[in-house]
């Protein structure tokens, strides 16, 4: 049987998504940009006039990195508030956002934000004028990446000014957030010169409207090109896209706004009337920058029907007109491109090759071994086929290394553009994918020890170990070396891969595709030069014992991931004994038709009774929360002996100001590297000796399930994942040391 035909659309669809989405990283050519340790500062402040008080949320980016407006345009997401008002969530009255920037990004990305310092305000009710306040927000900065942030601060309100504030790492001036409160957009009339048209899209698209608007009498002033002339407020389902702007030659600027109604997408279904007249009237809000007087404040317009006809004349008007080019880019990224050099191309082809080595060397870490050994068992079998058909088997199982990989990239991607941060190993901190490879794992174990057999629909059996047309069973066998290869870590892997998650999208897609190559290169080898497997024995008798040997390494690998999704889930006694009770319930479905009865009745019944307690296991709300004397892990590493305390960034800057030793291990129960260390190194007498002789206070970070102020700090040190071990030493010095460790070298590392 042929390799899915499917792989080949499959990747094209992949890579294709991944360059939609890559523009929206800002990376030119696999540039590495460094992360500022605090990208946006804030605070909060008060401002009075003569009728009204307000609490200001006070903002400052570091330079070049830009937030986003309401409407973040193409891509972004606005910021985000909470208020707490005496312990009570409190919704303020909100007064306009300021004036936002227009940026062009990397890819013709249109965007809406924010650089430098800026505010907003919200008015303070006469309750509020004596309280205690909490306040929370969150953003998404970027500049060549996107990194999202968050900030709470927390003070005292006395006559509607803030004596005492805790959380803050901005301070500002009353001169400052006074100027910016008096350039706040304010709401106008609308105004003469402007005329607005709304009407259904030119062609036969549906569900797309346009905006056709002039502007007139502009008294010989010309329209600023640094901003929109409308630029619009989110309203659901209208969705607009890009202002494109025209001008005649007697100094007129017309523009129109493509549409994209998205009714379609709320709940219920809000379809666009195909008649031209709505059920109610929208009413738009839009920023309107005025060439005449130079300010920008806000107008709205009610559209209570659209034309069915207009668009048609409006096009064939404005191909009379002079199209006129706003979307340059800024002075600042033109330099940075322009300023690309030899040596950033040369560095990205370094981290490729770091990356091919880290995954050759993945396939003699232990987590890795198990598949690794049964696509070794496979070549055995096919030594003997010709030289295109064992190419065609390794082939095979390299698709389905790269296939997983780019998928891998995939979610990456799309995790990346909805906020979240993630790193080598994420998938394992989902209790549903654990899961999943659970019940994979053992049912491909049940298959090695002979209970049953994949079948195709023609009848020819699958799995690298039943038949010599396996090579879907080759591809299966490359997607489970990639799934279980990224609990691991390698000499090489971490530096590349720090490269690729604070890279582009492209960049990331290309180091986990070199990764892959390294994954696979010796069965690539062994493809193109099937001599280099004359040394493996011949098949015999005793592949039946390897078998079973191999299906209990499987069962070794599943045991591993019930303890990750013990830990993932809190160790929920119901929700293990249900997991435990589904696992035999599906070896015994396997059993009774391989060894009892034949009976379909019977077969079904079992099997459809731990897939309905999977199911239950599934729709069961499951542990997410960490104890506040910290998780499962740390439990189990203070009852080996030893004291750890859970990590904290500020714990730790405390011990570094007292100067005392801290030894920091950032470890996850998934990681298998992190397990291997502790034996080697962190479980041993040397070093529980060196702990007591040295007085070193133990922190540990873990990492099991996802949590962002852990993921953001390892980013920031230069790792993905884990495992990463710091020592502060006695003059207060943080210092990395890697993801594999020694004895000597801590102690080195203290002293």
């Amino acid at each position: 049987m042929e390799p899915p035909k499917m792989s080949k659309n499959t990747l094209l669809f992949i890579i294709t998504v991944l360059l939609t989405l890559s523009i929206n990283s800002g990376a030119s050519n696999g540039k590495e940009e460094k992360v500022p340790d605090i990208p946006v500062k804030f605070t909060a402040s008060t401002l009075s006039t003569e009728t009204d008080h307000f609490l200001v949320l006070n903002y400052q980016n570091h330079p070049h990195w830009h937030t986003y407006w309401k409407n973040p345009g193409d891509a972004g997401l606005p910021i985000k508030y909470e208020f707490e008002i005496n312990g009570k969530s409190t919704v303020l009255e909100e007064l306009e956002w300021p004036e936002p920037q227009k940026y062009i990004e990397e890819g013709d990305m249109l965007a809406f934000g924010y650089e430098n310092d800026y505010s907003l305000f919200f008015k303070l009710p006469t309750s509020a004028a004596n309280a205690h306040f909490n306040i929370k927000s969150n953003w998404l900065v970027c500049k060549n990446i996107c990194i999202p942030g968050k900030g709470e601060v927390s003070g005292e309100l006395k006559n509607y000014s803030i004596t005492s504030i805790v959380g803050n790492t901005l301070e500002v001036s009353p001169e400052s957030t006074q100027d910016i409160f008096k350039k706040l957009p304010r709401a106008i009339e609308f105004p003469n010169q402007l005329d607005l048209v709304l009407a259904k899209a030119p062609g036969n698209e549906d569900n797309k409207l346009t905006l056709y608007y002039n502007l007139t009498s502009l008294q010989g002033k010309e329209v600023d090109l640094k901003k929109n002339i409308l630029t619009p407020f989110p309203h659901e389902p209208f969705n607009f896209i890009r202002e494109k702007l025209f001008k005649d030659k007697k100094g007129n600027f017309y523009a129109k706004y493509t549409i994209e109604w998205d009714g379609e997408y709320m709940d219920p279904e809000l379809p666009l009337p195909k008649d031209g007249k709505f059920e109610s009237p929208y009413e738009l809000k839009f920023l309107y920058a005025d060439p005449v007087s130079g300010e920008t404040n806000t107008i709205k317009k009610s559209f209570h029907t659209y034309s069915l006809t207009a668009a048609e004349r409006f096009e064939k008007f404005t191909e009379l007109l002079t199209p006129v080019i706003t979307n340059e880019k800024s002075k600042v990224a033109a330099k940075e491109n322009q300023t690309q050099t030899d040596s950033s191309e040369n560095s990205f082809f370094t981290y490729l090759f770091l990356a091919f080595i880290g995954g050759l060397i993945l396939n003699f870490m232990p987590c890795v071994l198990p598949v690794i050994s049964i696509k070794l068992f496979g070549l055995i079998q096919h030594r003997a086929e010709s030289k295109k058909r064992i190419l065609k088997h390794n082939l095979s199982y390299t698709l389905g290394i790269l296939t997983t990989f780019s998928l891998l990239t995939l979610a990456i991607v799309l995790l990346k553009q909805a906020g979240e941060q993630v790193g080598w190993g994420f998938q394992l901190q989902s209790p549903l994918f654990v899961l999943a490879m659970i019940f994979v794992l053992f049912i491909f174990a049940l298959n090695l020890f002979g209970l049953f057999e994949f079948r195709t629909p023609g009848g020819t059996k699958l799995g690298g170990l039943e038949t010599n047309d396996s090579f879907f069973g080759d591809f299966t066998s490359g997607v489970l070396a990639t799934i279980l290869s990224t609990p691991c870590s390698a000499p090489f892997l971490g530096t590349a891969l720090t490269f690729a998650f604070t890279s582009s999208n492209l960049t990331i897609l290309a180091i986990f595709l070199s990764v892959g190559i390294g994954l696979a290169f010796p069965f690539l080898v062994t493809g193109i030069f099937p001599a280099t497997i004359s040394f493996l024995p011949k098949p015999g008798m005793w592949m039946e014992n390897l078998k079973k040997f191999l299906g209990l390494t499987l069962l070794l690998t599943t045991i591993w991931l019930i303890d990750v999704y013990s830990s993932l889930t809190d160790n929920m006694a119901g929700v293990m004994i249900k997991l435990n009770t589904a696992l035999l319930l599906c070896f015994f479905a396997f059993y009774l038709s391989k060894k009892i009865t034949k009976s379909k009745v019977w077969r079904i019944t079992f099997h459809l009774l731990y897939i309905a307690l999977v199911v239950n296991i599934i729709s069961a709300p499951v542990g997410t929360s960490t104890t506040v004397n910290g998780s499962m892990l740390l439990k189990e590493k203070n009852a080996k002996g030893l004291q750890w305390e859970k990590w904290s960034e500020e714990k730790m800057n405390s011990y570094s100001k007292e100067g005392k030793k801290v030894f920091i291990d950032f470890t996850a129960k998934w990681c298998f590297t992190c397990k291997v260390n502790e034996r080697l190194v962190i479980e041993t007498d040397s070093f529980r000796d060196l702990v007591e002789q040295e007085n070193i206070h133990l922190l540990l970070a873990d990492w099991t399930k996802r949590d962002e102020v852990i993921g953001s700090w390892l980013r920031k040190n230069g790792f993905v994942g884990v495992p990463a071990y710091f020592v502060i030493n006695k003059d207060g010095k943080l210092i990395n040391l890697g993801e594999t460790i020694s004895i000597n070298e801590i102690k080195e590392s203290l002293n």
